[in-house]
């Protein structure tokens, strides 16, 4: 059974960072596109940052410059770097997996609980 778990969330200052990890069970890792998403309140969910199982990376122009993703396949862990972090960052941000294309827009079939990232001014 595939499982995906986010942590790392919290709150922090405009001009913070914060880290996120995703562990991940149930299935074979490497071999799967991963992915962050967010979503605020009453707003529609948004890719952030994708990673294929090459290491080749896409950015959210949003956050491009302040967030990095990675992984470690040797941990089955995702990660995502945020720096400089803005208000409007402050959303519930999930990670997700998929044997599809990988993207921002593509599919996802398996997602994670989330993780509250909430930044103030």
């Amino acid at each position: 059974q595939v499982q995906l778990v986010a942590s790392g969330g919290g709150s922090v200052q405009a001009g913070g960072s914060l880290r996120l990890s995703c562990a991940a069970s149930g299935y074979t890792y490497s071999r799967y596109c991963m992915g962050w998403f967010r979503q605020a309140p009453g707003k529609e969910r948004e890719g952030v940052a994708a990673i294929d199982f090459y290491g080749g990376t896409s950015t959210a122009d949003s956050v491009k410059g302040r967030f990095t993703i990675s992984r470690d396949n040797a941990k089955n862990t995702l990660y995502l770097q945020m720096n400089s972090l803005k208000p409007e960052d402050t959303a519930m941000y999930y990670c997700a997996a998929t044997e599809g294309s990988c993207g921002l827009r593509t599919f996802y079939s398996y997602w994670g609980q989330g993780t509250q990232v909430t930044v103030s001014s």
